[in-house]
């Protein structure tokens, strides 16, 4: 679910800190997780060695909740050493035992759910509802997974004459997203400590409140000092550090696909292993014979949750075009329930604000349509960094709002002629990772997501699920995430001839 900023993130400022692991002040937010001035490594808080800060901003009112170290490569060095350090001793440790310990860790996630929820939606500006229920119980769920996973997974197999042996792949550098900051987290620290890595986590400069939250939470379960750091820092500084860094085996990067390429590009000239969940442009096909009203409003509610910082967004939606009016029609009265400030929350920072408007503007300039929302800012909407819900008719396959993630709570609606013309646009971009079929019958839409060059497709409205493999085709990336299929990614094979 990866984010679509080049650089993980606006621009911040850099200010003093306080001393080493005091806690910094969250404005008037009540329950938000009080930030630390401190650096998590080698399984204690303490200063960073890099100089300065980064703020956090509270992306409704655009206040300051707290500051955390901006981390330097000095910092990643250590974060790195003490990992490796730590690695023969968990990577020796029983699976049962590393079992226990995710599953103390989701036992202290899932009391902590209000402070998380709280958290995410002040650092990242999403609804305290969506916040309980996505950022906080998903990544609980997929901790509980991988505790089960951990006690059950075949480590050792018998091939013929051959004992197999899946070891971990070492020391993990993971560098997460804003847009879904603990469940990207999850999703990468969970496998990799299930497998018997050891990691370093960067996590996304907008939003590293939650992040030192699941650290405190990972050190409460007794995971042992240095088989998981923390470093916050921005991007371009600490984020390139680690992936660079010659002592990590493989490399977890969610992000944009700009930013991916470079560091594939990187880690093929250290021959280290990658992992990529990077950018999505998913359609969303209704097929003759589906529900067209159930289909474009689940779509809308798919791509507005979130505020459309959503990389397996349904952001094209295809009708076909007996149907197509009648689906503009009911796209348009439906965008109106989602309310900036209450439904919908902000985009996460200034920037990404106006790199939304600036796709919405575009797509008039380019001869769309738009039937609700709009550039402009939400009525009474003077602080905040918030976007009308905006729906496109009217648009061409090619245009930039049908082939570029925008990142936003934007949708498109594009006419197809057929079945094969619908396949034709729903394939036709430099993305796969995620789609919708909408059919008359289960039958149908299954052989048409059977064609779609997609990595996960739901099906008539089928819900997402976190032990299946979530991952993309093309250029949405590289490996999988999630379940037994994301484990694999940080195991390498040895096999015993007897």
């Amino acid at each position: 679910m990866a984010d679509a900023a080049d650089d993980r993130a606006g621009d911040v400022t850099a200010g003093s800190g306080n001393a080493a692991g005091a806690a910094v002040s969250t404005g008037t937010r009540p329950g938000v997780h009080r930030g630390r001035d401190a650096v998590f490594v080698g399984g204690r808080w303490r200063p960073a060695l890099a100089q300065g800060a980064i703020e956090v901003v509270d992306p409704a009112t655009e206040q300051v909740l707290g500051r955390v170290p901006a981390g330097g490569p000095e910092d990643v060095d250590a974060a790195v050493r003490a990992a490796r350090a730590a690695l023969p001793g968990w990577a020796a440790t029983a699976p049962a035992e590393r079992a226990a310990v995710l599953a103390a860790a989701r036992d202290l996630l899932a009391a902590r759910r209000e402070e998380v929820a709280a958290t995410v939606s002040a650092e990242l500006g999403a609804p305290p509802a969506f916040a309980a229920a996505v950022h906080a119980d998903l990544p609980t769920a997929v901790l509980a997974g991988y505790a089960e996973l951990a006690g059950t997974y075949a480590f050792e197999e018998r091939v013929g004459n051959s004992r197999v042996l899946h070891e971990p792949v070492g020391v993990v550098g993971a560098i997460t997203p804003w847009n879904y900051p603990l469940h990207q987290i999850v999703a990468k620290v969970a496998p990799a400590l299930t497998a018997g890595c050891t990691v370093v986590l960067k996590p996304a400069e907008d939003t590293p409140l939650v992040a030192q939250l699941f650290a405190e939470i990972l050190d409460a379960a007794g995971l042992p000092a240095g088989v998981f750091n923390l470093v916050t820092g921005l991007g371009p500084v600490a984020g390139q550090a680690l992936a660079g860094h010659p002592d990590v085996d493989l490399v977890s990067f969610t992000g944009s696909t700009a930013v991916g390429r470079q560091i594939g590009a990187a880690a093929g000239g250290a021959v280290k292993r990658v992992a990529l969940e990077l950018g999505g442009k998913s359609a969303n096909v209704i097929l003759p014979g589906a529900d067209l009203a159930k289909a474009v409003n689940v779509g809308l509610a798919n791509v507005f949750a979130n505020s459309g910082q959503t990389c397996s967004a349904w952001t094209r939606m295809l009708v076909d075009a007996e149907r197509y009016d009648e689906a503009v029609r009911i796209a348009a009265a439906a965008t109106a329930k989602y309310v900036p400030g209450d439904r919908i929350g902000p985009v996460v920072n200034a920037k990404q604000r106006e790199r939304v408007r600036g796709y919405i503007r575009a797509g008039v300039e380019a001869g769309a349509r738009i039937v609700a929302g709009g550039p402009e800012a939400p009525d009474g909407m003077e602080r905040g960094y918030y976007v009308r819900p905006t729906v496109f008719a009217d648009v061409a396959p090619d245009m930039a709002i049908a082939q570029e993630e925008i990142f936003g709570p934007v949708v498109v609606l594009i006419r197809y002629q057929d079945e094969d013309d619908a396949l034709r646009i729903a394939n036709g971009t430099v993305y796969g990772l995620a789609g919708a079929v909408w059919g008359p019958d289960e039958e149908t839409a299954v052989a048409f997501a059977r064609r779609m060059d997609t990595g996960q497709v739901d099906i008539n409205g089928g819900r997402f699920n976190p032990r299946a493999p979530f991952g993309g085709y093309k250029q949405s990336g590289v490996g999988r995430e999630l379940g037994a299929h994301g484990l694999a990614e940080y195991l390498q094979t040895k096999s015993l001839q007897f």
